[in-house]
């Protein structure tokens, strides 16, 4: 009696040899994170007091990853001022004109380490958030960035480090995430970042 080696069908052993590539962990983000909310007003309390606010624009939490660098800055920035959240009122197209088209404010509330909160049972852990004496110097300068990019007047902010109160009236509502280094598709390939 002979007894002859089983070989699977080639159809078979190519799924079987493609399906371990989506068993693996997937990567952490390593990248700055931000929430942009279209907003009709946003402000920021500190001890009962104003220290910022909005009309109509964005209101933007970011968030600083321990990796960050200029890059990412950079490309928040762009990504931000140049998103077309807002209706063209002239064409009445929707999803046609950016923050700076219509002539709105941007605020950029202060370093949210809490956007790279992971839940380890009940607890939060930020262990890859951007350190506070690292994060307050960058932080600075992406709002440069953005006062320099757009209307020094038209960018405001909260203040770093404090126990602050953000209130907005949410206009959509239109939340969207941004994570500045591009996730890649279903081929591999890193997308463009336009």
């Amino acid at each position: 009696m002979y007894c002859l080696p089983l070989a699977l069908p080639a159809p078979l052993q190519v799924q079987a040899h493609n399906s371990s590539r989506f068993q693996s962990k997937p990567k952490p983000i390593r990248a700055m994170r931000a929430v942009v909310q279209r907003v009709a007003s946003a402000s920021v309390e500190v001890e009962g007091r104003t220290v910022s606010e909005i009309g109509p624009g964005l209101l933007v939490l970011v968030g600083l990853h321990e990796s960050d660098s200029d890059s990412d800055a950079d490309y928040i920035c762009r990504k931000v001022l140049n998103m077309r959240l807002f209706p063209n009122e002239s064409s009445g197209r929707g999803w046609d004109q950016n923050v700076m088209q219509r002539n709105y404010e941007v605020l950029l509330a202060v370093s949210q380490f809490t956007l790279y909160g992971v839940l380890k049972g009940n607890k939060p852990d930020f262990h890859v958030a951007m350190p506070p004496q690292n994060a307050k110097p960058f932080y600075a300068s992406l709002v440069d960035s953005f006062r320099k990019s757009y209307k020094p007047d038209a960018v405001k902010d909260g203040v770093f480090g404090a126990m602050m109160k953000v209130s907005l009236v949410n206009d959509g509502p239109v939340t969207m995430q941004i994570d500045s280094q591009s996730p890649k598709n279903s081929n591999g390939v890193v997308e463009e970042q336009s």
